[in-house]
């Protein structure tokens, strides 16, 4: 991995994103516009540091020697376009860890010209969307008559600061679903619903999870929606948000916000690294017929997922595989829907398969919603 730059590689998730890049013998260089932080990490890592900002005019010359950059630096709804275009400018592979919807969608658009300049746009390489976009290939793969795909993510372990940071930034922004090819704005936590992630019905509310953009490229299915598991009073919660999005966009108000989260969160620690773990739930459906299929995807720690597959499919990507392909893609469309199995932890079952066994239980009905 000595042509991989890795970028906002001193943050939480891109520490353990370059640590695990070097345990596998692996000796990227590390980056990103903190100069202190860059030289403290390459000299602890043992590995080559370069300090430079994404509004450089000379952005291009900066990863014309590599073969790869993997952006670690959120919020990526910023990052990724000045990134995307020195890229495709240079010739140089793109990958990134966001769960950002607008961030997949604006790369998906650059598909044309990536394929063009024989270039791949991979983000999602980390626990957004990994998981979640391979179980969707998957149910795919056992039912492809299937024309609506709703996916549930159950997780724990802790927020890193990044992470909240950009939750912040899009506080009051509502949510987003796919129906019948069309990404649409809704209210935040605008349908609920019950699913049982493995241990019974848990209550579930709609979030903007980027795989309203990446299924429907890896499955071909153009309505999908995407639940997350919260207490029933969560979602009256989530719901004021909306109300006070006029707030939350003043800038005071922001700042505050991110100062707290500055002082008070990193990440999880070594020990809810190793601990923790998440779920992923889905089913597709045929409207038509009602038959659907069901399955369950568990996983380590969400953070320790995706510095174990961001790594994975650097190397693979910088491997250039007779099976990679240019242009704009998701880890299912760029590895298959087993690339999650593939990753230390994880298990996938199948609760109902589409001929009808295993029929569901009535805890993946939609329990109410409210439009």
């Amino acid at each position: 991995m000595d042509s991989l730059l890795i970028y906002g590689s001193y943050g939480y998730t891109g520490r353990l994103i370059a640590r695990e890049a070097v345990a596998r013998g692996g000796s990227p260089v590390v980056a990103g516009r903190d100069g202190r932080a860059v030289a403290e990490q390459a000299d602890r890592l043992g590995v080559e540091g370069r300090t430079f900002d994404l509004e450089s005019s000379d952005l291009a010359s900066h990863l014309s020697s590599f073969d790869a950059v993997l952006n670690c630096a959120g919020p990526f709804v910023e990052t990724a376009k000045p990134l995307v275009a020195a890229c495709l400018e240079t010739e140089t592979d793109y990958l990134d860890i966001t769960g950002e919807f607008p961030v997949f969608e604006c790369l998906r658009q650059h598909d044309a010209v990536a394929r063009e300049a024989e270039v791949t746009l991979l983000p999602g390489v980390g626990f957004d969307v990994v998981p979640s976009d391979c179980l969707a290939a998957y149910l795919d793969e056992q039912f492809p008559a299937a024309d609506q795909l709703r996916l549930g993510i159950k997780g724990g372990g802790g927020l890193s600061r990044g992470t909240a940071r950009t939750l912040v930034e899009h506080l009051g922004d509502g949510g987003v679903v796919r129906r019948n090819g069309r990404l649409i704005q809704v209210p935040t936590a605008f349908r609920t619903r019950e699913i049982d992630f493995g241990d019974g019905p848990e209550h579930a509310v709609t979030i903007p999870w980027g795989d309203v953009v990446t299924a429907a490229h890896s499955t071909g299915i153009e309505s999908v929606e995407v639940y997350a598991a919260a207490p029933q009073w969560a979602t009256r919660g989530l719901s004021a948000v909306d109300s006070l999005g006029w707030l939350l966009e003043r800038r005071p108000a922001e700042r505050l916000l991110k100062r707290l989260i500055d002082a008070r969160v990193d990440g999880p620690d070594d020990r809810a690294l190793a601990t923790g773990s998440a779920v992923v739930w889905g089913e597709v459906t045929d409207e038509a017929t009602g038959r659907r299929a069901c399955a369950r995807l568990r996983t380590p720690n969400p953070y320790a997922l995706t510095a174990e597959a961001a790594v994975t499919a650097a190397e693979r990507v910088l491997d250039r595989g007779s099976q990679l392909s240019d242009g704009f893609q998701t880890p299912a469309s760029a590895f298959g829907s087993g690339f999650a199995l593939e990753l230390e932890g994880t298990e996938r079952e199948l609760v109902a398969a589409p001929d009808g066994s295993d029929e569901p239980d009535e805890s993946t009905q939609v329990a109410a919603e409210s439009e």
